[in-house]
Formats: structure tokens, C-alpha cells, sequence
């Protein structure tokens, strides 16, 4: 059989009502818990984090306009990820989507592709929450031992390259991702509750930072908004910019995870493609209203540390010392319901690649008490765990953004395959303006996969090859379609 062959969608479909062992995912989750997924997975270290390093270093005050390019892209491609959610409610987003359209080796690329989408995502995550972490217990005057407080790789912004950064292992963010792994491990329902929550306040908390602070914002520091390349490019002019945006594109891995979701969504065809654009805007306006803030009251150069907006508000001369401590604590309990959906998200790939015999059938085993995939989301915990350890935020942050937007656009050209396909199967959601939508999805994606380095392409080719030899290996052997077949 050939490696593009594809999985009939009622055959997903059937696949999906139980587990290998006859379990059944429980259809739990509503549109707000799907909306606070989103919005907690893309609300994260984005914002918290890479905002002041992605204006010192590419983009200056015009992050903003990066994060606006960032978003364009993703609401194209969210236009047709929703089509294929209301169309296939089942676990594993765009791996599956790829199997229904382009074949079981086009599935193989993507599954493999969000494995190193989620996997470092959750890793960045946790190094993310723990610079918040210890630059607030040193707030409080405890100071973290540096060699264990930070990965003992680095990388050079000048020339990418990887050097020993003389620490020895980043312990907090170990810790936290095994932390998140046991909550998601006791149950998706409960990690949907302590997400509401966490979600809802760190909401909260960001709007009264953006209003109590904009009154304190110079427009002149917005001058000139987009700062004049160095003559490198990615270093600041419209090449900085784009450089940012393909960057900070990372953030919207977010929206992949609410269609990892459809399995234990309630009415999951019309409740999916309405979480992905209600997250979207949400998102949107948090973004570019923080960094035109951020921006607005300090010196965009100074914004290259571990916690910006904390940093930013800092220069104000204590007039927002109420403010400060209101970002560091949120920070600190917001990147948990970030990083929680991450290691969400990977679960449920490994489920579904699991279920297709793919990977083994232990990945889509569920857990007679706690109904989740248990050995998934244990393989997932130890992994990002490891990667959070050793390795620096600034190495994983482009390898993320590089695996999502294959991903999208990927899932772009799927939508107009099945639409040549299956023209006559309902679609509760169509996406608008075809063929159109999908193919400027496709150009946005493939425009910022270009504007990252060079290394961070090289690394992507490495990880696939890595890919290629594990499906050789065991997935093409041991494929479910492949036995029907």
C-alpha cells in the first residue's frame, strides 16, 4: 500500500468511539472551556516573555505590528482548521486532518511536526515560568542558586551557534512540567476547571495592567515605530519585523490544541470552529495592547531580560509598584494553565498516532479511573521535563514556531484537497472565500517559516529525517490502514 494512502473519515470516526482496550474518551469540555484553552495556551510566554526580548533585539516598538502579521496568519489558517474540526471531531488536529486528505506519510510528517510543536513548546513554557519564578522569590529576597536555576546550554544571538552556559540543570521548570503532568494525569475535566480559573484572572489582571499603565505611556518612544535595519537582516526595518512575527508565531500553537480537543468536546462541530476565532480575538487585542504599552513606557532596548513587562513597568519610578507585583505573581500562575494545555496537546497526538498503530498501542490506551491517555501524558511529562532542564528558551522558541506553521499550512492545502474529494459531505463549517482563504494561509505561513534563521531550518530538516527513520522503522509496519488495506 502507499505511504499516500488515505484514512477514510468515517473510518476516524468509528476509530474514535473507543480506545484499544475499549475505553472512551468522555465528551466533557463546552465552548468555554475550549475558548480558556485556547486563550491560557496562547497568553503565555509570548506575552510574558518574548515580547521584550523580540523588541530589543528584531522588531523594536513595531512587535506590535508583529504580532498583528503573527495573527493574520493564524486567523487564515484557523478559517480552515475550523472546516476540518466541524468535519472531523476527533483527536489529533492536523495530524489527522493530513491522514483523511494527503496520506498516511503526509500524516506521519505533521504528526512528527507537532511533536516538536508541543513537546518544546511545553519545555519553553516551563523555562519561561521559571525566569518568573526566580526573578520573584529574588523580589522577595531569595535568591535561587545560579546552577540550578538556568539550562546549561546557550545560544549566541549573533551566529546561533550552542555554547555551555555553565549552569547546570534549570530545576524549576523540571519541576513545574512534572507538576502539570500530574494534574493532566488525574483527568481533562479537571484540568479544564483549574484552567478556567487560572485563565480568567490572568485575563483580569492583564487589563487592569494595560489601563493603570496608559496613562503613563510616551508616544515619543513609539519613534521611530519601526527602527531602521542595522543592515543584518532580522535586525529591526520591515525584515525585523517579519523576523519577529515568524518567531513569535509560536504563540498560536494554542489554537491547534483546541482541535486536539474534538473527541471530548460537547457538539464538538459547531462548539470547535467557534472557540478557535472567539480565542483568536481575545488574544489579538491582549497582545498588541501590552506591547504598545510595554513599549510605550520604556526603552524598548532595556527589554532584553527575563520578565519585560515587569521590567518595563519598573522604570516608571515606583508608580506602578502595584502593577509590577501584579504581573510577576500572575505570570508566575498564568504560564501554568500555558503550559498545561502544551502537554495537553501533545497527549492527544500521541493518542491519535497511537490509536492508527502508528506509534504503539499503549498511546491510546485511557485509564479505566481517570479517563486520559496515561502513558501518553507520562512519555509527554518526563520529555518536555528534560528538554525544560537543559536547553535555553531561545533555541526551543524558533523550533516551535517553525514546526506550527508547517502545520497550518499544511492543514490549509488539506481543505482544499477534501473540498476536490469529498465535495458532497456536510460541513458545518465552511471556510469562507475558497479557494482563496486557504492558499494566502499557505503563502503567510510559508513567508514567516522564511523569515527564521537559517539554523532553525537546518534543525527542522534533522528533526524530520529523525521522523522518516522512526516511520520506517515502526509506523509503516505496523499501520492499522495498512492491515485493512
Amino acid at each position: 500500500m502507499s505511504i499516500f494512502a488515505r484514512k477514510p473519515v468515517n473510518m476516524m470516526l468509528d476509530a474514535a468511539e473507543t480506545d484499544a482496550h475499549g475505553n472512551v474518551l468522555e465528551r466533557s469540555l463546552g465552548l468555554r472551556n475550549l475558548v480558556m484553552f485556547g486563550v491560557g495556551s496562547a497568553v503565555g510566554v509570548s506575552l510574558f516573555v518574548q515580547t521584550g526580548p523580540e523588541a530589543a533585539i528584531h522588531a523594536g516598538p513595531a512587535v506590535a505590528l508583529s504580532f498583528v502579521l503573527a495573527s493574520i496568519a493564524c486567523l487564515l489558517a484557523a478559517l480552515c482548521y475550523a472546516e476540518f474540526a466541524g468535519l472531523v471531531p476527533v483527536a489529533g488536529s492536523a495530524y489527522s486532518y493530513a491522514y483523511a486528505t494527503m496520506g498516511e506519510g503526509v500524516a506521519w510528517l505533521i504528526g512528527w511536526c507537532l511533536l516538536l510543536e508541543y513537546l518544546m513548546s511545553g519545555a519553553l513554557v516551563a523555562i519561561g515560568w521559571s525566569g518568573y519564578f526566580t526573578a520573584t522569590l529574588h523580589s522577595f529576597g531569595i535568591n535561587l542558586p545560579d546552577a540550578i536555576s538556568g539550562a546549561p546550554l546557550a545560544v549566541d544571538q549573533a551566529t546561533g551557534h550552542i555554547f555551555a552556559s555553565g549552569r547546570v540543570i534549570d530545576l524549576p521548570a523540571m519541576l513545574v512540567t512534572l507538576f502539570v503532568s500530574w494534574l493532566l494525569l488525574r483527568g481533562t475535566k479537571l484540568s479544564a476547571t483549574v484552567n478556567d480559573v487560572i485563565v480568567g484572572a490572568k485575563i483580569l489582571a492583564i487589563v487592569a495592567v494595560v489601563v493603570g499603565a496608559a496613562g503613563y505611556v510616551d508616544p515619543h518612544r513609539w519613534v521611530p515605530f519601526i527602527p531602521p535595519n542595522t543592515g543584518e537582516s532580522g535586525h529591526f526595518g520591515f525584515s525585523g519585523v517579519m523576523r519577529s512575527a515568524g518567531i513569535l508565531f509560536f504563540a498560536y500553537v494554542g489554537f491547534d490544541s483546541i482541535s486536539t480537543l474534538g473527541q471530548e468536546t460537547k457538539n464538538p462541530q459547531k462548539t470547535i470552529p467557534l472557540a478557535l476565532m472567539l480565542a483568536l480575538a481575545i488574544c489579538v487585542v491582549l497582545y498588541v495592547s501590552v506591547s504598545l504599552v510595554m513599549t510605550g513606557i520604556a526603552d524598548y532596548h532595556t527589554l532584553n531580560v527575563a520578565d519585560p513587562i515587569a521590567e518595563a513597568l519598573k522604570q516608571q519610578s515606583g508608580h506602578l509598584a502595584w502593577a509590577r507585583w501584579c504581573v510577576s505573581i500572575v505570570a508566575v500562575f498564568g504560564l501554568l494553565s500555558t503550559l498545561l494545555v502544551s502537554l495537553l496537546g501533545q497527549v492527544r497526538i500521541f493518542y491519535a498516532m497511537g490509536r492508527d498503530g502508528l506509534l504503539p498501542a499503549s498511546f491510546a490506551s485511557v485509564h479505566p479511573r481517570y479517563n486520559t491517555p496515561h502513558v501518553g501524558t507520562i512519555v509527554t511529562g518526563v520529555g518536555a521535563a528534560f528538554f525544560a532542564a537543559l536547553f535555553p528558551l531561545d533555541l526551543l522558541g524558533d523550533l516551535v514556531s517553525i514546526g506550527t506553521l508547517l502545520a497550518f499550512a499544511v492543514v490549509s492545502g488539506g481543505v482544499i484537497i477534501l473540498r476536490h474529494t469529498m465535495p458532497d459531505v456536510p460541513r458545518p463549517f465552511r471556510t469562507p472565500f475558497m479557494p482563496y482563504t486557504p492558499l494566502l494561509a499557505i503563502a503567510s505561513c510559508v513567508a514567516l517559516m522564511f523569515s527564521l534563521s537559517g539554523g532553525t531550518w537546518w534543525r527542522l530538516v534533522l528533526w524530520l529525517v529523525m521522523g522518516g527513520a522512526v516511520y520506517a522503522a515502526y509506523g509503516y509496519r505496523h499501520s492499522k490502514l495498512r492491515a485493512v488495506k
